[in-house]
């Protein structure tokens, strides 16, 4: 297996790749800002990307805002590119764990989990893009379980809210969860809020390569996993849930693929029984369903051909009434916007009657704050608790890596709320 402690050669515990962009400078803040839950109780780390100028900016201004002037002399700065393999080995040989965070993934991300399985680095990202997801596995599964490397995907607000989601759920239900469905709100403070483009671009791409999803999938070969329990109801297109009291779509997101990928992992390796998993976002009254209808349309429309995906990543704001936006959200709106997943669980606690489970709570921070979180949580626990991973290394999901392990306290001490309702 491949180390998790430093070493003379491997002298950082962290690097964090894609530093100065802009999830990655949240990133930094929160790896300075929980340094000290670091094995032994600190953490050597060091920040990389294309841009050296760029990356010592990022480190004064986490300096700044943490009050931590030392920073600008501890943390050390690496110059690499995706486009440089030979630069993404040096700084691969060099860490214990990758934060990879340079999206979107389709088009930056192979390169990184090529290296780090090569070089004996971990690997956590924040990808929410079912494709390149399920291809790293597809390609690097294997050789990274023989070098005993874990490269653990959607370590962000997609998908661990969910799929950890659902783990906290089976073990809080005595009997035999069958099924999960989630419902995820979002809220704005007074300065209101938007989405950085590069989810909008991700989900540009995945939909137009939907046939190639399809494609990639067959390639597994995967018999349908068993169904236990009745079957989940999966609800329409546009319906309103009296959960949420307000209407809902299916989520569109990653969280679906990521959810079933754990099961069928805990279904086959570890002899568990499967939980079917039903996702839904809340959008709002019948002002916000006119506007989504529209904007649907034209979003399916032109990302059909090559000269209306142009349009959409070229303006976002408008395609997408200010939803998205290339500036991405102020700090402001990021501090004070919140997500909210709420998870309702069925289950059997006897072998003879089904009854509605207790409602499970979910509670996180906004995406570009939950996200830092989720990811540098999920890389402390690593560190920390090796012993309760998977047997072997991979490529996996967080609920098939973090199912034994702390990492849902370790969530909710850091603002990441699981709850029973």
């Amino acid at each position: 297996m491949a180390a998790f402690s430093t070493s003379s050669s491997r002298p950082y515990h962290i690097i964090i790749f894609g530093a100065s962009g802009f999830t990655g400078q949240f990133v930094v803040e929160e790896v300075a800002r929980t340094a000290s839950e670091g094995p032994k109780g600190s953490l050597k780390w060091a920040v990389a990307g294309r841009n050296r100028a760029k990356l010592e900016k990022v480190v004064e201004q986490a300096a700044g805002a943490l009050s931590k002037p030392e920073l600008k002399s501890e943390v050390d700065i690496l110059v690499a590119d995706v486009s440089d393999l030979d630069s993404l080995a040096v700084m691969c040989k060099q860490a214990v764990i990758v934060l990879s965070c340079v999206g979107p993934y389709r088009f930056f991300g192979d390169p990184v989990v090529k290296s780090c399985v090569e070089n004996g680095a971990h690997c956590i990202d924040i990808s929410g893009e079912p494709q390149f997801l399920e291809s790293m596995q597809l390609n690097y599964h294997d050789q990274a379980a023989g070098n005993g490397v874990y490269i653990v995907g959607s370590c962000g607000f997609d998908s661990i809210p969910a799929d950890m989601g659902v783990i906290y759920t089976r073990d809080q239900f005595k009997g035999t969860l069958t099924a999960v469905e989630s419902f995820l709100t979002a809220s704005a403070g007074p300065e209101g809020g938007c989405i950085h483009d590069g989810t909008w671009q991700s989900a540009i791409y995945g939909l137009a390569d939907s046939n190639k999803l399809r494609s990639l999938r067959k390639k597994f070969g995967h018999k349908p996993l068993p169904v236990v329990g009745p079957k989940i109801k999966r609800r329409g297109t546009l319906f309103y849930s009296n959960e949420l009291q307000q209407y809902a779509i299916p989520f569109m997101g990653t969280d679906p693929s990521v959810v079933k990928r754990t099961q069928r992992y805990l279904t086959e390796e570890l002899n568990e029984s499967p939980v079917q998993y039903g996702a839904y976002v809340g959008v709002g009254g019948i002002s916000n369903i006119f506007k989504l209808v529209f904007a649907g349309l034209m979003f399916f429309f032109f990302v059909k051909f090559s000269f209306g995906r142009n349009l959409l990543i070229k303006f976002p704001e408008f395609f997408s009434f200010g939803f998205f936006s290339k500036a991405g959200p102020t700090r402001k709106q990021v501090l004070y916007s919140h997500h909210h997943h709420h998870h309702l669980g069925q289950g059997c606690p006897n072998s003879v009657t089904y009854s509605d489970l207790p409602h499970i709570n979910v509670a996180t921070s906004v995406g570009y704050v939950a996200t830092p979180i989720a990811m540098v949580q999920a890389a402390l626990t690593m560190l920390n608790e090796s012993d309760s991973l998977p047997n072997t290394g991979g490529v996996y999901t967080p609920g098939a890596t973090f199912a034994k392990t702390t990492l849902i306290d370790r969530l909710n001490k850091h603002g990441i709320q699981f709850s029973v309702l």
